[in-house]
């Protein structure tokens, strides 16, 4: 069973930093994607990056590129995406995602498993 845990998040002032971490076990493929999603309120989730097993591929959305970071550790257990430059439109609940399969999309329904979410929020 797929699970994964996401930390990190929490309230921080517009140009601060944030590191967020996902947890992932249960993978048993070698071709999958692990994604980062965000859902501000009122809003539709959005994709915000992504990388891919084996090759480390990355994908940003234009909103983010230049500012946020995503890697992950050489046992493939957990992914971190490193926040700069963060902006108010930044706040939203970050989600990360499973795709089997090869390719780094970043549409939410292309995403087999789920974690809880965890809060960003980039405030005064």
């Amino acid at each position: 069973q797929v699970q994964l845990v996401e930390s990190g998040g929490g309230l921080v002032q517009p140009g601060g930093s944030l590191r967020l971490s996902c947890a992932v076990s249960g993978v048993e493929v070698d071709y999958y994607t692990v994604g980062w999603f965000r859902q501000a309120p009122g809003k539709e989730r959005e994709g915000v990056s992504c990388i891919d097993s084996p090759w480390n591929d990355t994908n940003y959305a234009d909103s983010v590129k230049g500012r946020f970071t995503l890697s992950r550790n050489t046992a493939k257990t957990s992914v971190h995406l490193q926040m700069n430059s963060l902006k108010f439109e930044d706040t939203a609940v970050y989600y990360c995602a499973v795709k089997l399969g090869v390719g780094t999309p970043l549409t939410p329904r292309l995403y087999d498993y789920w974690g809880q979410g965890t809060q960003v929020t980039v405030s005064t």
